[in-house]
C-alpha cells in the first residue's frame, strides 16, 4: 500500500504540473516555438528514443558520471578518514579546502579544457571536483563523531593501523558519510551537464546545446526531463547501495538514515 500511495502521489503531482503547463500554453502569451506544449515535448522524447539519440548521449553521460563520481567518493572517503584521524594534519589542510570548496567547478573549466582538451576528461574532472568536497568534509566530520567506546575496545585488542580505520572507524562513520553521497551525487550530476555544455561534443548537456542551436526547444525540454529522471534513478540506486552496505555491517535502517 505504501508503494501504491507513493506512485499515486507522483502521478497526481505530474498531472498537476502538466495541467499548469498546458494552461500557460492556452493563454497564448508564448509562441509554441518558444515554449513547447507537453504534447510536442512528448513527441520530441519519442523521436529521440526512436532514432537512438537519447540513449547514445545518455550512455556517454552515465559513463563519465560513474568514473568521476566513483573516483571522487573513493578519494574523499580515503582522505577524509586520514584527515579525520590526523587532527594536526587536517588543521593545516582545512584552510586550503575551505578556500577551494566554494569555487564552482565550472570556474575551472577554462583551465581544464586547456589542459585536457575537448572530450571525456574535462567532464570527468568537473564531476570529480563537484563530488569530492562534500564527501571529504562529511567523512572528516563523521570520523570525529565515532563513539570512543569503539576505539577503547580496539585498543584493548591492540588493533593497529590501517585495520583500525578500515574495520572500526569507517563502518562506524558510514551512516554519516552516506548523507554526503546523496549531496555529492546531486551536485555532480548538475555539473556533469554543465561541463558537457562547455567541454564536450557528446552527452546530455551537449544534446541540449545542439538542440538549442537548432531552435528545437521541444528537444531542449526533452533533454531536461531526461536529465531529471536519470538523476532520480541514480539517487534511488545510491540508496539501495547504502542499504546493502548497511546490511553487510549489521546496521539497522534507522542507523543507515542518520
Amino acid at each position: 500500500m505504501a508503494i501504491l500511495k507513493k506512485i499515486l502521489n507522483v502521478f497526481i503531482g505530474l498531472t498537476i504540473l502538466v495541467i499548469i503547463w498546458e494552461m500557460i500554453i492556452l493563454t497564448g502569451k508564448y509562441e509554441e516555438a518558444l515554449f513547447p506544449s507537453p504534447l510536442k515535448v512528448c513527441k520530441g522524447i519519442i523521436h529521440l528514443l526512436q532514432d537512438g539519440t537519447l540513449f547514445a548521449h545518455l550512455q556517454v553521460s552515465l559513463l563519465r558520471f560513474v568514473i568521476g563520481y566513483c573516483a571522487a567518493v573513493a578519494a574523499g572517503i580515503i582522505l577524509g578518514l586520514i584527515f579525520g584521524w590526523a587532527t594536526r594534519l587536517w588543521n593545516i589542510i582545512d584552510p586550503i579546502v575551505q578556500v577551494l570548496r566554494p569555487v564552482s567547478p565550472i570556474a575551472w573549466s577554462p583551465f581544464i579544457v586547456l589542459w585536457f582538451g575537448i572530450g571525456d576528461i574535462p567532464a570527468i574532472v568537473i564531476i570529480f571536483i563537484a563530488a569530492f568536497f562534500p564527501v571529504l568534509l562529511s567523512t572528516v566530520s563523521a570520523v570525529r563523531k565515532v563513539d570512543r567506546t569503539y576505539l577503547k575496545v580496539a585498543a584493548n585488542f591492540e588493533m593497529k593501523q590501517p585495520f583500525l580505520l578500515t574495520k572500526i572507524i569507517f563502518p562506524a562513520s558510514f551512516p554519516f558519510i552516506a548523507n554526503s553521497l546523496h549531496i555529492a551525487l546531486g551536485t555532480a550530476w548538475i555539473f556533469l551537464v554543465a561541463g558537457e555544455m562547455v567541454g564536450a561534443q557528446s552527452g546530455l548537456g551537449y544534446m541540449i546545446v545542439d538542440a538549442r542551436n537548432s531552435l528545437r526547444l521541444d528537444l531542449v525540454l526533452a533533454g531536461i526531463i531526461s536529465i531529471g529522471l536519470s538523476g532520480l534513478i541514480l539517487d534511488r540506486g545510491i540508496q539501495q547501495v547504502e542499504k546493502w552496505i548497511g546490511k553487510q555491517w549489521g546496521m539497522s535502517p534507522e542507523e543507515n538514515r542518520k
